[in-house]
């Protein structure tokens, strides 16, 4: 079981002009996929967190800015994304192939 906290919901209360907010959707053949997990690892692949999408595919992570790579893994496939994540909200979306 994961111990990931429920993804989702709006970001009131989060000071994004101090937090790096890593956010988005994973999606497959133009639908979200829930309950996917997505992997954040550093600019040298090394594992740092994890969450499960919500049923709408989103997921959140709160990192420090610099390289991240997302890594999604669902039964109908897997997916990544690079990107350069700075101070504030920081939006993209995973495809699984």
């Amino acid at each position: 079981m994961c111990g990931a906290p429920k993804q989702g919901g709006d970001l009131a209360g989060i000071d994004l002009t101090t937090q790096t907010v890593i956010q988005g959707s994973v999606w497959h053949d133009g639908a979200p996929v829930a309950g996917a997990y997505v992997r954040l690892l550093d600019e040298t692949d090394e594992f740092t967190a994890e969450v499960v999408t919500s049923p709408e595919g989103e997921f959140r992570f709160f990192a420090a800015p610099g390289q991240w790579k997302l890594r999604s893994l669902a039964p109908i496939g897997k997916g990544e994304r690079v990107l350069t994540a700075d101070v504030g909200l920081n939006e993209t979306t995973v495809a699984i192939g």
